[in-house]
């Protein structure tokens, strides 16, 4: 969790924007495309996960609330049929105005087969965490705000 000295309107903008967020996400390797409709944003990139070199590029989409929250998931059917056989991906980015900004709540969910649950125990859970800490720190200077403006 974060607080932002912005509001939900331009800190959702700026996820939405991909090649801008991809700055300050490590989670996400070379961008092929991007496609925006309504409130779904869809993207093609190679995943950039710990120990996992060989990860499929996946299609994720990105469903905006607008001015509360941005759900991410792997695209429908029939996108994704190598990623969904090695994982499944949820993830998801809520807003709350709060006195003096906005409350960022960020939350990755990645499970893999049973065969290597060992290696998500062992590291993904660990980097994920993270590597979402890292994007949270990363987000005030890429939005422009004052460093103290993050609390």
């Amino acid at each position: 969790m974060e607080t932002l000295a912005c509001g939900a309107e331009e800190y959702l903008a700026f996820v939405l924007d991909v090649e801008r967020y991809r700055q300050v996400d490590d989670k996400i390797g070379p961008i092929d495309w991007v496609r925006k409709e309504g409130a779904v944003t869809e993207f093609r990139f190679r995943p950039k996960m710990p120990l996992m070199p060989w990860s499929p590029k996946v299609v994720s989409q990105m469903t905006l609330t607008p001015g509360q929250r941005i759900d991410i998931e792997y695209a429908p059917p029939p996108a994704n049929r190598l990623a969904r056989g090695l994982s499944s991906f949820r993830a998801f980015f809520a807003c709350e105005p709060v006195e003096g900004g906005l409350r960022v709540t960020r939350s990755v969910t990645i499970t893999l087969p049973r065969l290597l649950r060992p290696v998500e125990r062992l590291t993904l859970g660990r980097q994920l965490q993270k590597s979402v800490e890292r994007e949270l720190a990363l987000t005030p200077r890429a939005l422009g705000l004052p460093r103290s403006a993050a609390r």
